[in-house]
């Protein structure tokens, strides 16, 4: 045995490349893949235009009732039988819906991953959504979300959401809904949601060695059975931004602490300024060497931790700013950040800070680009966000090169302090006029 009593240094960085991809067409559909030499895990997802924003109103939900249906058993064998079936091949179903797209993944052993995409195929093609299962799982779901809205938080989202996407129809609802709309969700919603929108082919993305894999059975065992063309991709919704500030409150009798959700609409994903304006919030709120994490925890000491990022999807976006802070302190961490956002806004960002910024954002790249899984999710979102195939490799280097001077830019045009909402969750009583001065004041009814 050999004790070593020295720490090993660090190596030499080694360049990141991120897997060749392949195109192909069969079957009625389109595999897309990633070729990962050696591995023997590989995985696959089925993805399918059948978002959140195709939900009816009043019935938000409806989608993420029909994801965790989907192992309750097929026509072809009851739930016992169909999870023997995914058990036999080492298998496992992932499904779930986000605004963009519908997914159902499935990773297995390579030369097991065809039958395990035919099984997936099946649970997404042809469920067996036994009444009794899909109220069930409903009735589960309904209960989830009352604990969770029961804690801080899910009413603050809910209620900037509403805010900033009052007009933009299903945008403006959580996206698994909430208590009161999956409760109103039918076992008929749910037939009809699978109807209208699971039987198109879809694109199924794959992450392995491709060496021991057929794509071509795998196009067939994913899109047997299917028909339609592809649908047409909705257009952005557009960067509404108010001219003044507004805020929110959510009442909470008897709060100890305030939930504080800060933010405006943004670009969609697919935007030109997506690294710049990644590391100008990397810099402002993402780490924790952040300015407002410094600002708000390590010298005010206000609150345990404070965040700031932008979040994308297809057609939409927003810049959110989220913290926990202590209810006698309220008003003062509500000013000290939206300071944080003025100066950065302002005055950009500095070498320092963005050096820090660039090395975390393009590691961060790096490490979470290394199973079968993350890959697959990669190419999703080249599909979701008509993203080039080799848009990972740019995007690491455009991390890597980018300037204080892009990312100051980018921080001037995309933040907008004067344009905020405030939303904050806590005791009315006790912190009311403490936010008066912030701007106009209303009260929320959620």
């Amino acid at each position: 045995m050999t004790l070593i009593t020295e720490r090993p240094g660090t190596g030499a960085a080694r360049p990141y490349a991120f897997p060749a991809v392949r195109r192909l067409s069969k079957h009625g559909g389109t595999v897309i893949a990633a070729h990962l030499p050696g591995q023997i895990l590989a995985s696959a997802v089925l993805l399918l235009d059948a978002s959140a924003a195709r939900e009816a109103e009043g019935r938000e939900g409806t989608a993420t009732v029909l994801a965790k249906s989907l192992e309750e058993g097929t026509r072809k064998r009851d739930s016992a039988a169909y999870a023997l079936a995914l058990e036999g091949l080492g298998a496992e179903l992932a499904p779930s819906v986000d605004w963009d797209a519908f997914r159902v993944g499935v990773s297995a052993a390579a030369p097991m991953l065809t039958d395990a995409v035919r099984l997936a195929a099946e649970a997404a093609r042809t469920p067996r959504l036994d009444p009794a299962d899909v109220a069930r799982v409903r009735d589960d779901e309904v209960t989830a979300l009352r604990m969770d809205w029961a804690q801080p938080g899910p009413r603050a989202d809910a209620a900037l959401r509403e805010a900033l996407f009052g007009a933009d129809g299903r945008y403006r609802r959580p996206l698994h809904g909430d208590p009161a709309s999956v409760a109103a969700v039918t076992v008929d919603d749910v037939l009809a949601f699978h109807e209208a929108w699971m039987l198109r082919p879809g694109v199924l993305l794959v992450a392995g060695d491709l060496n021991a894999l057929d794509l071509d059975a795998l196009a067939e065992a994913a899109f047997a059975g299917t028909s339609g063309k592809p649908l047409t991709p909705e257009g952005p919704l557009g960067v509404p931004v108010p001219g003044s500030r507004r805020t929110v409150l959510v009442d909470r009798p008897g709060s100890v602490q305030s939930t504080l959700r800060i933010g405006h609409r943004a670009p969609e994903r697919a935007a030109p300024d997506y690294v710049a304006m990644t590391l100008a919030a990397t810099v402002l709120g993402g780490a924790f060497t952040s300015r407002l994490n410094h600002l708000i925890r390590e010298v005010k000491g206000y609150t345990y931790g404070i965040r700031g990022s932008y979040a994308m999807t297809r057609r939409a976006g927003r810049f959110e700013v989220a913290a926990g802070v202590q209810t006698a302190v309220t008003g003062p961490a509500v000013a000290d950040t939206l300071g944080e956002i003025a100066r950065t806004q302002r005055e950009g960002v500095t070498e320092a800070e963005l050096e820090v910024a660039r090395s975390w954002r393009a590691g961060q790249l790096s490490v979470e680009m290394q199973t079968p899984g993350a890959i697959a999710g990669a190419l999703a979102g080249l599909v979701v966000h008509g993203l080039p195939d080799d848009y990972y490799e740019t995007l690491r280097r455009e991390y890597l090169e980018a300037t204080v001077e892009q990312v100051s830019e980018a921080a001037a045009r995309h933040l907008a302090v004067d344009g905020l909402t405030l939303v904050v969750e806590g005791d009315a009583a006790v912190i009311r006029e403490d936010l008066a001065e912030f701007g106009e004041l209303v009260d929320s009814e959620i």
